[in-house]
């Protein structure tokens, strides 16, 4: 069970990811913007650690304490799960 977690979590996290990168560069473009909920939704159900690389590596949304506080929410229930099932096999 535990790998299907982890495979799900990295592939939210790699959708994630992207998506803070495609955000970014509609900003610089004044495009079309993926909304601000999307990307916390994302980050919160599963991919917090895309979500937090995206932010770092593309320096976006690091001055909106809402999405940190939000994605280190979300990456201490995905460990805390992660722990759980690695522990109860």
């Amino acid at each position: 069970m535990l790998k299907y977690v982890l495979i799900a979590f990295a592939a939210i996290s790699l959708l994630t990811f992207v998506s803070y990168g495609l955000d970014k560069h509609a900003a610089k473009q004044k495009t079309w913007r993926v909304p601000e909920r999307r990307l916390l939704l994302f980050g919160f159900a599963g991919g917090a650690a895309g979500a937090l690389l995206g932010m770092q590596i593309f320096h976006h949304k690091t001055r909106k304490p809402r999405f940190w506080v939000v994605n280190i929410l979300g990456l201490l229930w995905q460990i805390a799960l992660c722990v759980y099932l690695l522990l109860n096999k």
